[in-house]
């Protein structure tokens, strides 16, 4: 055999070799998943279901590492400039796709070029909430009350620039109020003011710890910004039910790395969620018990291929709109 011939297919087997020895001893130190946002929202919430169910897996600490701030921009920076060797995960969440239309080029990475988009969960909608002492009972009244009340309502998000946020921004446009956006650093703490009374009403994530002060009263839901009801909330109604349009926007969750990532490591971080995310896994009933709807399977090239649509989406809506982030 030529000694060329003998040469490529050395290589070749050493490639594929370490590429093996790779999956087999990845990961080889506790793995980080740097979340964007407080303790308590949504985002924080999903890491912390997944993460001992993936410790168990790697049989290595998986730690969640909160680094909030900026509408989750602050996690997207340091998760780039971390080292990309399979060992620093972000929970990369539905503002991912918002900054870009927000920033624009103010950004400094590339939100698809710069990550590797591991593994998808799934989404989970919004939910508009006002203090039971509040006179309405359904998203028209609110609308109404609003009108006859410029700028007199406060409506709380977890930040600027997040899905609760955008929808807070969409409704004013499309029903034709002003309100007046009150950004807190996570859902958590909007929803504590909410629920004693500092807050008349807030839009905030369903997986954001909601559900609980939803049924026991402590707040009152009056819509949902999904298309469709969810199952966790099935007799509140969607936005588009009460003549609110085509109105549709969801939250959604994922696991992401630096882009450089051994793609080995991102592969097996895709198998490994899908597994624990199968039909009747605890992982799955805990994520859905949370209000998030847990997708099928999707690989980290169509997972990247949604991002990219949703920033599309987003840019236009931000330029048609001429939403006020401030």
């Amino acid at each position: 055999m030529p000694d060329r011939i003998v040469g490529a297919a050395l290589a070749l087997g050493l490639s594929l070799g370490c590429g093996h020895a790779l999956a087999q001893t990845w990961p080889s130190k506790p793995v980080r998943i740097i979340v964007g946002f407080s303790p308590g929202g949504g985002s924080d919430i999903s890491a912390r279901v997944v993460a001992p169910a993936l410790s168990e897996l790697w049989d290595v600490p998986v730690l969640i590492e909160n680094r909030p701030g900026a509408a989750g921009n602050i996690a997207n920076e340091y998760t780039t400039r971390a080292a990309p060797d399979g060992h620093t995960l972000l929970l990369c969440s539905a503002s991912h796709s918002v900054l870009p239309a927000r920033e624009g080029k103010k950004l400094t990475y590339d939100p698809i070029g710069d990550f590797a988009f591991a593994a998808y969960f799934g989404g989970v909608p919004n939910v508009l909430m006002v203090h039971p002492s509040m006179p309405v009972k359904s998203l028209k009244e609110f609308i109404a009350f609003a009108r006859a009340r410029p700028d007199q309502i406060n409506v709380g998000s977890a930040g600027v620039g997040g899905t609760p946020h955008m929808s807070i921004e969409l409704l004013k446009l499309v029903a034709g109020i002003k309100v007046v956006h009150v950004p807190y650093k996570g859902g958590s703490a909007a929803l504590a003011d909410l629920i004693s009374g500092q807050l008349e009403s807030s839009i905030g994530n369903l997986a954001g710890g909601l559900l609980g002060a939803i049924q026991s009263g402590r707040v009152r839901a009056l819509g949902v910004s999904s298309a469709s009801r969810t199952p966790q909330l099935p007799n509140v109604p969607t936005f588009q039910e009460q003549g609110i349009g085509d109105f549709d926007v969801t939250a959604w969750y994922g696991l992401c790395a630096p882009a450089k990532s051994p793609p080995a490591a991102v592969a097996r971080i895709n198998a490994d969620v899908a597994r624990l995310l199968g039909a009747g896994t605890p992982v799955r009933k805990r994520l859905e018990e949370q209000g998030i709807d847990v997708a099928p399977p999707r690989t980290p090239e169509a997972f990247a291929g949604m991002v990219k649509a949703e920033i599309v989406k987003w840019t236009r809506v931000v330029r048609e709109a001429k939403l006020d982030w401030e």
